[in-house]
């Protein structure tokens, strides 16, 4: 989980202002999914005891499918929720282990800044081309406008991950800011339980 107790330098800065921003489409990313489940029902409901199915479905699923794959991903790198080389990070102390997140980190600026690009002009080409879904003819181009936005900010996450990398690989002794922190299952699992005891209590 990255670092929320320092408030100073601009990783610290540059975390706080990505922050709220990747709560956000994440919690965009939890509508999609929501919103899909009932539309399912809906669908299933009306076609079984109606017979009635509901016009363009299947292009409303389509269309949902990038803010579910991809709004939620800056927030998932931000917690550290993604699959991550933790067998052999786990083993890495100091500054070997802020090397290999440097390496990690621009490795991912690179990958996601080619998909970047090439998203970015999936989309313009649809929108200049009015493409439209095949059944009920959908416009698609706002769909496809999510995906770079999404990388985006996933770009910038990663961004302030390698400047907090850097920052602690330069001097290990420092507080971690902007990082991903690695925890062990006990850790995680106090954590659960702390939080479902406070969920409880509200």
């Amino acid at each position: 989980m990255s670092d929320t107790t320092s408030t100073r330098g601009p990783v610290a800065r540059a975390d706080r202002l990505l922050s709220p921003i990747e709560n956000a489409t994440n919690f965009i990313a939890a509508l999609f999914v929501f919103a899909l489940m009932c539309l399912g029902i809906a669908q299933i409901v009306m076609r079984t005891l109606f017979d009635l199915p509901l016009t363009g479905y299947v292009d409303l699923v389509e269309l949902s499918m990038a803010g579910m794959a991809f709004l939620g991903a800056a927030y998932t790198q931000r917690m550290g929720a993604h699959i991550r080389m933790e067998l052999f990070l786990g083993r890495l102390r100091g500054r070997p282990l802020w090397a290999a997140e440097i390496v990690g980190s621009l490795l991912g600026m690179a990958i996601i800044g080619v998909l970047i690009w090439y998203s970015g002009a999936h989309f313009w080409r649809s929108y200049q081309l009015g493409d439209t879904t095949i059944d009920a003819e959908f416009i698609v181009w706002p769909s496809k406008l999510l995906v770079p936005l999404a990388f985006s900010l996933w770009f910038l996450r990663l961004a302030v991950q390698l400047a907090g990398s850097v920052r602690l690989f330069i001097d290990p002794s420092r507080d971690p800011q902007g990082v991903t922190l690695m925890k062990d299952a006990a850790e995680v699992a106090r954590e659960e339980a702390q939080h479902a005891t406070e969920t409880k209590e509200t």
